[in-house]
């Protein structure tokens, strides 16, 4: 269904989802899915604090039918009081306005081989090891504002980097790259300021002859700017939305990009 919308064959990512996540459907009598999504929920089991709505699919054979209004209605109804949240394309935000989300803000996808700087950045940064994942969960929920310890867990197996950023014996910030078709994905990328994050990145497309892809807030202008001067072209635009909720909890200041917009 992804590659009759025009979309790539994200098995890797579709695999992370629907193990750290819940997915939806809407069977085809005549065979496959008329519609799918996937909800990635953080906090508690049994009583998230929010969740995360992606991938929302519908088949091209049932479009402009109100198919994907009918699921997300499922969706919302299935999650009760549970805030959301979501990144629209500029196709799909009236659908998501119309059933109550709102925007709060909006990030920027950039893609390309990254060029590194004449000058390496002041950051060390080192690959992650077993040992650093307690305080990657304690950094990760200060900033996410919720506990995405069922998701975070995964990157190692998930990813091919994961690195650290650190000042001292101090932990200032994590990225990953994990392998998305012909590119490596850089995300989740959490740190304290914007030259820590461009530590993060200098040293994930170091070990990788893939081109980059993330998706930057654009909040952080600095470094989607620097990200462009390295190489990296702009893709798409998308409006990230809540619902239920006025604004994404934790500190956004150090929320450069997600782990996928899939996942929130």
């Amino acid at each position: 269904m992804s590659e009759d919308r025009g979309w790539q064959r994200e098995e890797h990512k579709w695999g992370l989802l629907l193990t750290a996540g819940q997915g939806y459907g809407i069977d085809d009598p005549d065979g496959g899915l008329v519609a799918a999504c996937s909800i990635t929920p953080y906090g508690p089991q049994g009583d998230p604090d929010l969740g995360a709505v992606g991938m929302v699919l519908v088949a091209e054979r049932h479009a402009r039918q109100g198919v994907g209004r009918r699921m997300m209605r499922h969706v919302l109804s299935t999650m009760g009081t549970t805030p959301l949240t979501l990144y629209a394309t500029p196709s799909g935000r009236p659908l998501y306005e119309e059933l109550g989300f709102k925007v709060i803000g909006r990030a920027e996808m950039v893609c390309g081989h990254f060029t590194p700087e004449a000058v390496p950045p002041a950051i060390a940064t080192r690959a992650a090891t077993a040992e650093d994942m307690t305080r990657i969960l304690r950094l990760d929920e200060e900033v996410f504002g919720v506990d995405r310890t069922l998701l975070v867990t995964r990157l190692p197996a998930f990813a091919d980097q994961l690195r650290v950023a650190e000042d001292g014996d101090h932990l200032i910030g994590y990225a990953a790259a994990w392998p998305n078709m012909r590119t490596h994905v850089v995300g989740p990328l959490i740190a304290r300021d914007t030259e820590t994050a461009k530590a993060l990145v200098a040293s994930l497309a170091a070990h990788t002859d893939r081109p980059l892809r993330t998706d930057i807030d654009l909040r952080h202008g600095e470094l989607l700017a620097w990200l462009k001067e390295r190489g990296l072209a702009p893709v798409v635009m998308n409006d990230v939305m809540t619902y239920g909720i006025g604004d994404l909890p934790g500190d956004l200041s150090r929320r450069f990009a997600p782990l996928t917009v899939a996942a929130g």
